[in-house]
């Protein structure tokens, strides 16, 4: 398999068996489940970090293709039809002067052509995400990283081909495309308030190059440049977990906001050129970054929570947060902190997305969420605590508790305690010998 092999994990698929069922926390406590196991660890996901049959792999992602082809056929239709709307403009004055001279700019050559920029905005990204793979060796990181890419990029650019057809705008040379032929006289012939607006018929200059110059908004090299280095940005932002529960040394975080740099200069190098205005820009840029944001929450468990965001979601197996990464605790570049490492410890931060959740690592004070790990302290939330609490536990939790437990737990269900059943007011026991439902 290669360069996206990676070494059998201990927590790997299991063969079928009715017998007594041993599942390891991330602190290395073990619980013992009498029921009957089918290729699967306890936690529900398995080990899927493994590379699939191309079959197997075609089946699942045939119509994603499809639909990018599609997609690509229409935008590319839309690209080259005329511009749909006909836009009246002033052209001079009637003693001569020039009405908006933001549109008389001369034509000049593209300084990055769009071409060009598509191209940067694709391969670079997935230059990086491959060589990040000598380290994640993860076939389904590279697969959701550039499927992700393509979501963000071809999405953005049909989008942007609509509203440049449907709204577009006057580009800044266009007087120098049209090159109107008004033969007034003193004498205003065109329409509107004192006859001073006019539309495409009095254009003499090259039909392609006048279409060309109606549709400015919104810039298709800003919508590529951001839909390609945002999502490279949020990519390297989780495998080299810049903000997240560490200190990282300076170069990640300017090797994350390198992307966006890019992005910037070739927008920006529109408005030297002379071929957008800056809010062409910033419409592209817009719709470029939603794209991307959109595409990778799309393919990876979370965007901003540093505890998921590095984990490629799969099509079939939903990622149940704070349990188990079904195999990507590994898929990180960095290996600072415990990240990269089957049991690194996981702090979540308050707000983040699945508020408390967390794997691997013991919390010695009062959570407010799940926690998968010791609990020593007060837990007030959802625990879903594979451990040992010695005091009382707000919420869900699974393990041995020594002190009152309130809420529900067992997953999602009622709580296990292993302590003496109480007796309520009227002298009944509850639950069954030592093991009762609180």
């Amino acid at each position: 398999m290669g360069i996206f092999s990676r070494r059998a994990r201990a927590d790997g698929p299991v063969a079928s068996t009715t017998a007594a069922n041993t599942s390891t926390t991330g602190n290395g406590h073990s619980h013992t489940h009498h029921e009957k196991t089918t290729g699967r660890v306890h936690g529900g996901h398995g080990h899927l970090n493994s590379r699939p049959p191309f079959g197997q792999w075609l089946k699942a992602t045939w119509l994603d293709i499809l639909t990018m082809i599609a997609l690509g056929a229409i935008g590319l239709g839309v690209y080259n039809a005329d511009p749909a709307p006909s836009r009246s403009f002033p052209v001079y004055f009637q003693d001569g002067e020039i009405v908006y001279p933001d549109i008389a700019y001369p034509m000049r050559k593209e300084i990055v052509p769009i071409w060009l920029a598509a191209l940067l905005a694709s391969l670079i990204p997935i230059l990086i995400i491959l060589l990040m793979q000598i380290r994640i060796r993860s076939f389904w990181d590279v697969n959701n990283a550039i499927i992700g890419l393509l979501y963000s990029l071809i999405t953005a650019a049909v989008f942007q081909v609509f509203i440049k057809w449907l709204i577009g705008g006057l580009r800044p040379h266009f007087l120098a495309v049209c090159q109107p032929a008004i033969d007034n006289n003193g004498i205003e012939t065109g329409t509107g308030f004192r006859e001073i607006m006019y539309d495409r018929t009095i254009c003499t200059g090259d039909k392609n190059q006048i279409n060309d110059s109606l549709e400015s908004m919104p810039s298709g090299h800003s919508t590529a440049a951001f839909a390609g280095f945002v999502f490279l940005f949020l990519y390297l932002n989780a495998k080299l977990k810049v903000w997240s529960n560490y200190h990282p040394a300076m170069w990640k975080m300017v090797a994350l906001w390198a992307p966006i740099l890019g992005a910037t200069l070739i927008a920006g190098a529109l408005t030297i050129d002379e071929f957008h205005n800056w809010y062409d820009l910033v419409a592209g840029a817009i719709i470029g970054t939603a794209m991307a944001f959109s595409a990778y929450r799309m393919v990876y468990a979370s965007v901003w929570d540093f505890r998921f965001n590095h984990i490629p979601l799969t099509r079939h197996m939903p990622f149940t947060y704070g349990r188990n990464a079904g195999g990507f605790e590994s898929s990180i570049f960095t290996r600072k902190a415990g990240w990269g490492h089957d049991e690194g410890a996981f702090g979540g931060a308050p707000f983040d997305a699945s508020h408390g959740g967390g794997y691997g690592g013991a919390a010695s004070s009062a959570l407010h969420g799940a926690g998968l790990g010791h609990h020593h302290e007060p837990t007030v939330g959802n625990g879903i605590g594979h451990g040992h609490a010695s005091s009382a536990t707000h919420g869900t939790g699974l393990g041995h508790h020594h002190e009152p437990m309130t809420g529900t737990g067992l997953g999602y269900g009622a709580g296990v305690d292993h302590r003496p059943a109480p007796i309520d007011k009227d002298g009944l026991t509850h639950g069954n010998h030592g093991d009762h439902i609180v």
